[in-house]
């Protein structure tokens, strides 16, 4: 029973040793992790990046359109020609030496001449049909001088190629452009690309204000509410007199996901995708205490800034990590 008393202990201890348990492991301006408000979104995950078209050199190359060449026309065997030939010849030769050698040189009659014409144009006339007819250039009439005629479609096959051939219809916006036209509508020149570049400004001014543990440098660009969470993780760290060291910060992209407007504010949220060297020293700055001076560390994250709707200064509400 004491054996079983002392188990059931050590198994409690040991499943409530994770709520005990504080990360002391400090991640760039927030900790690494999400905070803050999104309105109504706040709740869910942020929107992807929608997937970015493909360049020239990846889009896979378009089979070659099948050369146009010329059918060929069926060619006459050979054999009826000579054959042909040898008949008529034949025939010819057995008239003039053989049956009709008498009269060659007996005297030739008036039957025989005609016999013997007309039996050379027959000849004549079935070699020609015999040899193939020249194959008429693309764009002109045939030798006999008539060509094929056009074909015209009537009235109903024409309706159903005009319906084949109407365009498609445009697809329906998506979210982030609904969004987008709401935001521009109390504020015509919102624009995305130099919105991203004022979402850049605060991300680097705040990534400053972090190591520097000073959070009222950058109050102007966050709401009270991010202020308040950053100053409190900022104020922990200064009570342990650490300092969470941010250097070589490059951003590698900033894309807008998403767009809204809601209770009179505009939302808008920037994915950055970036890399920095993220360590963590004493006061002093002499002894390392967690992460890496030399490898960077790659992150995506989800901030979201908001305004009252219309041409004001935007403020930092969340940052979410990618899930």
């Amino acid at each position: 029973m004491r054996r079983t008393a002392l188990a059931l202990t050590a198994l409690m201890l040991i499943g409530l040793a994770p709520l005990g348990w504080v990360d002391e492991c400090w991640a760039r301006a927030g900790g690494g992790s999400s905070g803050g408000s999104r309105g109504s979104r706040s709740y869910s995950a942020p929107a992807r990046p929608a997937p970015s078209q493909m360049s020239p050199q990846q889009r896979p190359a378009a089979p070659p359109p099948a050369a146009t060449q010329a059918m060929p026309q069926p060619q006459r065997s050979g054999w009826g020609g000579m054959l042909g030939g040898l008949l008529v010849g034949g025939l010819i030769g057995s008239l003039l030496f053989g049956g009709m050698g008498h009269g060659m040189f007996g005297g030739i009659g008036l039957l025989e001449i005609l016999i013997v014409g007309g039996l050379i144009l027959f000849a004549i006339s079935a070699m020609r049909r015999m040899a193939p007819a020249p194959a008429a250039p693309s764009g002109y009439a045939s030798p006999g001088g008539y060509s094929s005629p056009a074909w015209r479609p009537d009235a109903s096959s024409s309706a159903s190629t005009a319906t084949l051939e109407a365009p498609a219809a445009p697809p329906a916006p998506s979210d982030l452009d609904v969004g987008m036209r709401h935001v521009q509508q109390l504020d015509p020149n919102f624009d995305t690309a130099a919105f991203t570049e004022t979402a850049s400004d605060i991300f680097f001014k705040l990534q400053a204000a972090w190591t520097a543990r000073e959070m009222s440098r950058v109050a102007p660009v966050l709401t009270p509410e991010m202020q308040g969470i950053l100053q409190k993780d900022c104020d922990r760290m200064r009570a342990e007199r650490k300092i969470n060291r941010l250097e070589s910060i490059a951003v590698r992209s900033v894309e807008v996901t998403e767009a809204w407007q809601e209770r009179g504010q505009d939302y808008v949220t920037v994915r950055f995708l970036a890399s920095l060297l993220d360590y963590t020293t004493d006061e002093s700055g002499a002894q390392v205490l967690d992460g890496s001076q030399t490898d960077p560390v790659k992150f995506e994250e989800f901030w979201t800034f908001t305004r009252p709707v219309g041409p004001n200064p935007w403020k930092l509400s969340a940052i979410q990590q990618a899930s």
